[in-house]
């Protein structure tokens, strides 16, 4: 016993090693209990099973959550009629993956009722402008519908669910549905040039359309797509095919897909063929174009001897 004594005794007469030693031990104590703390805190380990929120209510999937040492942030909500309100739509982490206790999961609610939004008024602005309006205020384009008028492509007059919208009119319509739209189109300007879409989402290759003087015919949906991941599905067929010429207001029709294998394998056909159709498309415009100098030019070869004057022959008589 005396030995340590001695050495304490030794070290206490020599304080800068006396310092120095406290000073170590200080920070080995420290740093033992910020590692006991730290595997505490994060509970080094252990893990938990990510229940399946899809389909449980709101207050039942906050308690099983809680179960499991977990929380719930509601990241989003929609409004799906085929469900209830307050159904969880959809979750991530996904079911059935392990995380650490206290993790949080992010959750999409189904809406009790679809979001009310103000109609505006588009008419008379230009089919570009008027669809980015909508779009801004979370609607979109039912149909368009052309009539002749010289103001090619501007708005004439606007529709939602059958009546007419207005300067004065104060209109709210649900966020997501359709407004109809009646647009100009001088005579000879009534074509345009069918985009090319595969590829593209599937709100992307509706703005095209519509940018365009087009409207959205029949959607057909892979096995698998539903409201929550349509907004995913990308186009991998379009009928018709791009580099086309069609009507303005005409359909297009679209197959959307979520399959990347499938898209990248119709996305290199669809290439080739719009290839094709531009060539084609092109020789037709300078055949047309060929043709109409041709003519034009016979008209103009043969106004001076419809316009020469008659002339006599030496027996007097004209020619």
């Amino acid at each position: 016993m005396e030995k340590p004594k001695n050495f304490l005794s030794r070290l206490r007469q020599r304080p800068l090693l006396w310092n120095l030693v406290l000073i170590g031990a200080i920070i080995l104590v420290m740093a033992v209990a910020a590692h006991i703390l730290m595997q505490l805190g994060t509970r080094h380990g252990a893990r938990r099973t990510v229940p399946d929120f899809a389909g449980v209510p709101l207050h039942e999937a906050q308690r099983i959550a809680r179960k499991h040492d977990l929380h719930l942030h509601i990241n989003d909500s929609l409004f799906v009629p085929a469900y209830e309100g307050g159904i969880v739509l959809d979750q991530l982490p996904e079911g059935g993956v392990e995380v650490k206790p206290g993790r949080t999961v992010y959750i999409t609610i189904n809406s009790f009722r679809q979001k009310m939004v103000p109609v505006p008024y588009v008419a008379g602005r230009s089919l570009r402008q008027a669809k980015n309006m909508l779009e801004i205020a979370g609607l979109e384009i039912a149909e368009l519908v052309y009539r002749a008028d010289m103001a090619t492509n501007y708005v004439l007059e606007e529709y939602c669910d059958g009546k007419p919208v207005t300067q004065t009119t104060r209109m709210e319509a649900e966020m997501g549905s359709g407004v109809t739209l009646y647009v100009g189109v001088e005579d000879g300007y009534g074509s345009t040039i069918v985009p090319r879409l595969v590829g593209l989402p599937f709100a992307q290759a509706k703005g095209r359309l519509w940018e365009l003087g087009l409207n959205v015919g029949r959607i057909d949906f892979d096995e698998g797509i539903n409201l929550l991941n349509q907004k995913d599905s990308r186009v991998y067929i379009q009928t018709p095919g791009a580099e086309r010429n069609a009507a303005l207001g005409s359909k297009v029709d679209l197959r959307l897909t979520l399959d990347e294998k499938k898209l990248a394998q119709y996305r290199t056909e669809a290439e080739k063929q719009a290839i094709q159709a531009a060539r084609e498309r092109q020789a037709e415009e300078q055949e047309l174009a060929d043709s109409l100098a041709r003519t034009a030019l016979e008209e103009a070869s043969a106004e001076p001897a419809a316009d020469q004057p008659a002339r006599k022959d030496n027996d007097g008589f004209f020619d």
